[in-house]
């Protein structure tokens, strides 16, 4: 064997031949492992910035709502479309209105309404309610509609002194737009707040006057208020309890009897005076009542009914009011003008003229003043 054999296989590698073919293969799996790694390294780095940006957009989009609620206008331009009622409770406060107009979609906030009504003292005036508002309208709009009250949107009803039950009924049916049938159940129900005095009956206890409500009123809340002003009239002018049902029938006959104001006082001492004798009151505006007319006068026929309103067949007063009187009539009943008189007659239904008689035979002249105007009339 050789020198050079033997030292091939003393220093491997240290020639060309199968070493060399080692080394290459072996640098070029080092170069792929590189190669892995860089690539890894790449995707790792995408990765981290596509979690890092979607991070970020998350976020965006969870802040933009939050960021376009603080930074937008509190109050919308202006002036608003369409139509929406809106309620003003009675003693509602500014917040409690600025609430009302934010939840009905006429402001866009409670502030914008709040500043406005800070720079305006009219907005210490607001009354209860219910107005006509529009949607979207800006703060100050808004305030400038609740500010003035005949934008209020309100049903308006007067009930005359001396109006029967069965006409007022009729007539608050016609301007409140509410049902006869509920009103009639109303009446009846024991639920509007009737005086003890009323026995239940309606008639005489609901107070003549001007009324308004709002679109959303029912027969019972219509008959309460009217019944309440009654109750807030009495006691204004001292009647007592006891003394109530009597005071009010009195009134309710003062009312139909006499022809001008003036008279109730006289009208009010007559029937006082009858009454402390025994004698019968004759009026024909208690048969009237009884027969359900209405006449100026009454026939022989009508006096003859069996009614505890006929007061020329029954002495005393009768049964119960036959009319609904004010307060003018309440006053006369409660306080009645000095005298002995013990006989009137409306001598001129047109004018009201009415005049007064201690005597019998003074009275029987006066009659005869009236059926002459019958006679031309």
């Amino acid at each position: 064997m050789s020198d050079v054999s033997s030292l091939r296989d003393v220093l491997p590698g240290g020639f060309n031949g199968p070493p060399q073919k080692t080394r290459r293969r072996a640098d070029r799996q080092m170069r792929k492992r590189r190669k892995r790694r860089r690539r890894r390294t790449f995707t790792i780095l995408l990765l981290s910035l596509l979690v890092a940006g979607g991070g970020v957009y998350g976020a965006y989009l969870a802040l933009t709502p939050i960021i376009d609620k603080l930074t937008a206008p509190k109050d919308f331009p202006g002036p608003g479309t369409g139509q929406v009622k809106v309620v003003i409770p009675e003693g509602a406060s500014g917040t409690t209105i600025a609430k009302a107009l934010v939840d009905a979609g006429v402001t866009k906030t409670a502030v914008a309404f709040i500043d406005q009504a800070k720079k305006d003292n009219r907005s210490a005036g607001i009354q209860p309610g219910t107005y006509n508002l529009k949607k979207q309208m800006s703060g100050a709009e808004a305030l400038a509609v609740l500010v003035d009250p005949d934008n209020r949107v309100t049903r308006t009803v007067t009930i005359p002194e001396g109006t029967r039950v069965s006409d007022a009924l009729t007539l608050i049916a016609k301007k409140l737009e509410l049902k006869p049938s509920d009103l009639r159940k109303a009446a009846d129900s024991g639920k509007i707040g009737l005086p003890k005095a009323a026995k239940g009956n309606l008639e005489g206890f609901l107070f003549p006057a001007t009324y308004q409500f709002g679109p959303d009123v029912t027969a019972t809340s219509a008959l309460s208020k009217m019944v309440d002003k009654g109750e807030s009239t009495y006691a204004d002018l001292g009647i007592p309890a006891s003394k109530l049902r009597e005071t009010v029938i009195k009134a309710s006959i003062i009312e139909a009897e006499a022809g001008n104001e003036k008279y109730m006082g006289k009208v009010s001492r007559v029937l006082t005076n009858r009454l402390r004798i025994g004698m019968h009151l004759q009026l024909d505006s208690t048969v009237s009542y009884a027969t359900g007319k209405f006449n100026v006068t009454t026939t022989s026929a009508d006096r003859q009914t069996n009614s505890p309103y006929n007061t020329y067949k029954f002495a005393g007063l009768p049964a119960g009011p036959i009319s609904n009187p004010g307060e003018a009539a309440l006053k006369a009943a409660e306080n009645p003008s000095p005298g002995q008189w013990l006989y009137f007659v409306t001598t001129n239904p047109n004018t009201g003229e009415t005049k007064f008689a201690t005597t019998l035979a003074q009275h029987d002249q006066y009659v005869q003043e009236f059926q002459a105007w019958l006679r031309s009339h």
